[in-house]
């Protein structure tokens, strides 16, 4: 990542992932597999990336380029603290050189460099609604990450963290037309199953909605659920039963 993270292609290609993912979640699985590719390929060792989402106190490995990178990153959950925790509550970055030496964790980097990840790297990021994420790097090899790595990451994470951001306000905005779509429906069939209602009883619209109301009191059953059940019931080949005032 030493060139990377002043390129443009890389501000394109994080622009690219939030396009072409199909929900936040997505995003993270393929922002964690990008970065530990990246920086891969720019420290000429194989880096494992896990992501790791606080929020209300509670956090939570949420997305990681390998089973084993989201095993590493949830060993730190089940201690209570690491580096990764850390860097989300400092809102700075956090180099383990040596996890075989560290005495800020032991128990935690004893347990990942047995398992191989010898220097982690967590960079923390800055979301909305006081939540904030982390970029975790695990490398094999001792003092993987120097100066300018750390740097470079940085400045890479900064671009993540504007394309999270992104991510997170285009669900946001999907959820709302997926509510209003919902909300349309539901208005639709009670629109339909007070119109029935009205033709069934020859009321005004005020008092088949009423009936309708009632009804959906009566039984404990969503406005909606009511409707859509008459509704059903014309278009089988049973009786319909007539909701009467």
């Amino acid at each position: 990542m030493d060139e990377m993270s002043a390129d443009a292609s890389v501000v394109e290609q994080l622009q690219d992932l939030v396009i072409d993912s199909d929900d936040v979640s997505g995003f993270l699985e393929d922002l964690a597999v990008f970065s530990a590719a990246a920086v891969s390929e720019a420290r000429g060792q194989e880096i494992l990336c896990g992501i790791t989402l606080s929020r209300r106190r509670r956090s939570m490995t949420i997305a990681g380029s390998s089973r084993e990178a989201r095993l590493v990153d949830e060993v730190q959950q089940a201690y209570g603290d690491g580096p990764c925790l850390e860097a989300m509550r400092t809102e700075k970055t956090i180099l383990v050189p040596d996890t075989s030496a560290d005495s800020r964790w032991v128990e935690y980097c004893t347990t990942i460099a047995e398992r191989g990840h010898l220097a982690v790297l967590c960079v923390p990021l800055a979301l909305e609604d006081g939540a904030t994420a982390a970029i975790n790097l695990f490398a094999p090899q001792k003092e993987a990450f120097d100066e300018v790595a750390v740097r470079n990451c940085e400045q890479f994470a900064s671009q993540a963290e504007k394309a999270l951001r992104l991510a997170v306000r285009i669900g946001a905005r999907q959820q709302l037309v997926d509510d209003l779509e919902r909300a349309m429906r539901s208005r639709t069939a009670i629109d339909l199953a007070t119109g029935v209602i009205m033709g069934q009883n020859r009321c005004s619209q005020e008092e088949a909605f009423n009936i309708l109301t009632r009804v959906s009191n009566g039984r404990n059953r969503k406005l909606r659920e009511v409707a859509e059940e008459l509704l059903s019931s014309l278009n089988s080949e049973a009786p319909v039963s007539h909701f009467e005032r």
